[in-house]
């Protein structure tokens, strides 16, 4: 098994832990991929199990691409490296044989919040709702600055913590996708698209990226008003289509 840890953590720590990771620990998460919590010593530790590739990506991963759980851990240090918060990597691994990757893991700490932003969405009354949207805002404005662009910008993705003087700190996680340079204004907009935004959440925004973008408020509003609907539309269809390649 390939192994690689952030310091102070040992491969052989790891290796242990993943010896005994599908009979040991608390399930997080169960989808397509799975998310356990484990105790290890005095800390928790996530551990996101990847789904086994189907049988091309099992060799395009092998030796082409580098695997989801490789990109979840250096996109994570890309991230605290440039100022932006993620819970701390720790290490990934790989289960190869000599054509195919198998297995792969992403190892992090564990990171208790107070909510997502899927709690703003279900949550209208969500105390201090509009300024968390407003500093989520800003948040997402100084990634796309930094030419980060996080592709699953989705509603589970961001953990939000309160501080002690009220501002609010967002970590990003599902790290796997990720791409890195000058993100033009249109594409800054569908950033947001992925986020369910109900309609007051959209006017918070757009009102607050106006501002940082220096733009007019209902240019801004229309242009993500319809990113969104696009966006909707096109996901619907494939679902539609989906469903019927199932039947």
């Amino acid at each position: 098994m390939k192994i690689v840890v952030a310091a102070p953590y040992k491969s052989t720590d790891i290796q242990s832990l993943l010896n005994e990771i599908h009979r040991t620990g608390h399930v997080e998460y169960q989808g397509r991929n799975t998310v356990k919590s484990i105790r290890v010593a005095d800390k928790t530790w996530n551990v996101k199990i990847f789904k086994v590739p189907h049988l091309l990506n099992k060799f395009v991963y092998r030796y082409f691409r580098k695997s989801k759980a490789q990109r979840s851990f250096e996109y994570a240090h890309t991230l605290l490296e440039k100022g932006f918060y993620t819970p701390n990597p720790i290490a990934f691994a790989e289960q190869r044989s000599a054509l195919f990757l198998t297995d792969s893991f992403y190892i992090s700490e564990h990171l208790d919040c107070q909510l997502t932003f899927r709690t703003l969405i279900h949550e209208p009354q969500y105390p201090d709702r509009t300024r968390i949207l407003q500093e989520f805002t800003e948040f997402t404005y100084k990634l796309q600055e930094s030419g980060i662009y996080f592709l699953d910008h989705s509603p589970g993705n961001t953990l939000i913590i309160k501080q002690k003087d009220s501002s609010y700190k967002f970590y990003l996680v599902d790290l796997n996708r990720m791409r890195f340079g000058h993100l033009n204004y249109q594409t800054r907009i569908e950033n947001f698209t992925r986020l369910a935004l109900t309609e007051d959440m959209l006017e918070i925004i757009a009102l607050k990226y106006a501002e940082l973008c220096h733009k007019e408020y209902q240019d801004v509003y229309t242009d993500l008003l319809n990113a969104c609907d696009n966006f909707k539309v096109k996901r619907a269809k494939l679902s539609a289509l989906k469903q019927k390649f199932k039947r």
